[in-house]
This record gives structure tokens, sequence and C-alpha cells, in this order.
């Protein structure tokens, strides 16, 4: 799956998958996409209940994409989260602890036959893996051509500085190490040719900080920025959306090589701008915000 993907991917709301009343309302948030998180936010004991919301979830009226952040692979109940929502039609299902692409092409086989068994389309749910959780997953970030599901690469910080044993980050901005992860992410994502998504900022009061991380992020080539709290998302929103400049640029060379069509070399504004070009500023009019591109 490219760029041009079926629903905008700035703010990627969690939600704890037991939590009822939280859920609704992360429906009617400004969220691009809200993430029922049956993993980490939800405890051994509460996961068959977390299951059974979350397939309420799915059988409603959604308001918007919902994402199941499913088990790990290595879990009892990876499979049992699947089968429940397999053939419900998630729009998304995120992958935690990814390693490698054999554990994407395990997942779309398996979704595969859940979507043949329930007599939905195949192939219409999309995978998202979160793809930096452990440091050996860092040595396999090559997701070329895996899967037509794959929507996005996540970036996850805290897991990763877990099990390096350092700090996510401190006063001067995210660890060396993680940044260091984070760049692969990037480049991992462009190469797979989707966006990347980035790791959670877990401070939902430190909106400065948080605005200074996502703008980072943006600048890094990231698309959206997964959130903990409601109160994230403008903050996130206004990271990565373009400036009107910038917009304005875009849409310049558009127009400017259109014109030239023959050519594919132009001049605008005095410059020389090309095919190149053109790929950026049409990457910039597809994360214009959906509202203002109305």
């Amino acid at each position: 799956m490219t760029d041009d993907r079926r629903f905008a991917l700035r703010s990627l709301l969690f939600v704890p998958g037991d939590a009822d009343k939280k859920i609704d309302k992360a429906l009617d948030t400004p969220a691009d996409v809200v993430i029922l998180d049956l993993e980490d936010a939800v405890a051994p004991s509460a996961k068959r209940a977390a299951r059974l919301l979350a397939c309420g979830v799915l059988r409603g009226d959604r308001r918007k994409p919902v994402a199941i952040r499913i088990n790990a692979v290595d879990t009892p109940w990876y499979l049992e989260d699947l089968g429940a929502i397999g053939g419900l039609r998630p729009d998304i299902v995120m992958l935690p602890k990814c390693e490698a692409a054999a554990d994407i092409k395990r997942l779309c086989d398996q979704l595969s036959v859940l979507e043949a068994a329930a007599s939905v389309p195949v192939g219409d749910i999309a995978i998202l893996p979160l793809v930096t959780e452990t440091a050996a997953a860092l040595r396999n970030t090559d997701y070329r051509s895996v899967s037509e599901r794959l929507c996005a690469l996540g970036f996850a910080g805290e897991d990763l500085s877990a099990d390096l044993g350092v700090e996510a980050r401190d006063s001067l901005g995210m660890n060396p190490l993680l940044e260091q992860a984070r760049r692969a992410v990037a480049m991992a994502a462009a190469a797979a040719d989707v966006p990347a998504i980035d790791t959670p900022f877990p401070d939902p009061h430190a909106t400065a900080a948080l605005a200074r991380e996502a703008g980072d992020a943006a600048r890094l080539g990231f698309a959206g920025k997964m959130c903990i709290h409601p109160g994230q998302i403008d903050a996130v929103h206004a990271a990565f959306q373009p400036s009107e400049a910038t917009l304005q640029w875009a849409r310049g060379v558009v127009r400017a090589l259109a014109q030239s069509a023959q050519n594919g070399v132009t001049l605008l504004d005095g410059k020389m701008i090309d095919r190149a070009h053109l790929r950026l500023a049409e990457r910039y009019l597809r994360h214009e915000a959906p509202e203002k591109a109305q």
C-alpha cells in the first residue's frame, strides 16, 4: 500500500480495549484513527472482556477508522485476538513486537483465511506493524514488497528503550540511540513506500515538548504520531500539517510540470524543478489537513 492511503494517519489515538466509556469518547475526537489496545493496556485477566468489547465496536457505528492492537505472536492471546476480529473487518490490525517481514507475511496469510471464512473481501484489512520494540528488530528493517496490506511502519520508542536499558528521553529530548532507530524507521518506510508513524509522547500535559518531538518527526518525513490522550491531537495535527507556503509551492510545482509534461524539467520562481520535486510536492499535498483540503 503506497502513501495514497485510504485514510489520514496524522494522529492515532490509543484507548484501552476494556474501557467502554473511553472508547466511545475516543470515537468522537478529531483523531484520524482510534486504536483499541488489546495488548499493553489490558491486564491478562481482562483480555477476554476487552476482545469482546472490541468486537462490539467493530460491529457497531465506528464513526472513524478503527485499528486493533492485538497481542504479540508469542503470547497465548495472539490467535484468540485474530480469530475474534479477523472476520469483522477492522480498518487496521496493529502488530506489536514485529521483528521481520516474515511476521507480517504470517499475519497477512492468517487474515486472508479469516476473511475468506467470513465471506468478506480478502485483503481489505490493513496492517501497521510496530517495528522497533526490540533491539533485534533493528537488524531486519527491510519491508519492501512484503504485502499490499502494509499501510505504514510504526516507531515504538518506549519498549525499545526498555530493551536497550536506557531512558527514552531527558531534558535535551529523545535519547540518541532511540533517535538512531527513529531514523531507521523513516528510511525503511520510504523504501517500502509507506508512511512512517512516530512513537507516542508519554506526558499528556507537556504540550510544548510534544510539539517539539512531533515537529522533529515531521522533519524526518514521518506522516503522523501515535497519541495516548485526546489533548495531544491538536498539537500533533499542527506538527504534520505543511505550512501554507509549502502547499503553495507544491501546487505551483504540479501546475508547472503539468504545463511542461513533454520536457519533465521546467522553472518555478526562477529555480529548476523536475520529477523529483513533483514527488515531493505530491507528498506535501497528501499531507494537507483533510478538513482544509475539502
